[in-house]
């Protein structure tokens, strides 16, 4: 079992899902965030001051998938994300020690579903 959590771009969600469900991948949990790596902001005049923004918004997507989805799932976030510009994101794959699903009880791939 494998945790993947991608940071992408906002405007790319919507690509990103669709290119998801056409990999039968349908689980998943997204919040916004806050982030920055090689694009290190931008400055914008704020009432007359210079004003630093280098907490740019990004989009945090987590999924947890057994080990055969995870190349899958990997390839079609990368599908839905990738402009080829800085800042298009990062995909972490972490080690799942355990799932649980509360409904039912059931534990490891059976719970992933």
């Amino acid at each position: 079992m494998k945790l993947i959590v991608a940071y992408i771009q906002p405007e790319a969600l919507t690509p990103v899902k669709q290119a998801l469900y056409e990999s039968e991948v349908f689980k998943m949990s997204v919040t916004n965030a806050l982030g920055c790596g090689q694009q290190k902001g931008y400055h914008e005049s704020y009432r007359g001051a210079d004003v630093e923004v280098n907490l740019l918004k990004k989009v945090r997507i987590e999924i947890a998938v057994n080990n055969e989805y995870v190349k899958s799932t990997v390839d079609a976030i990368i599908r839905g994300a990738r402009t080829g510009k800085i800042g298009d994101g990062k995909i972490f794959v972490l080690e799942l020690g355990e799932c649980i699903r509360i409904r039912t009880g059931e534990t490891g791939n059976d719970a992933i579903g």
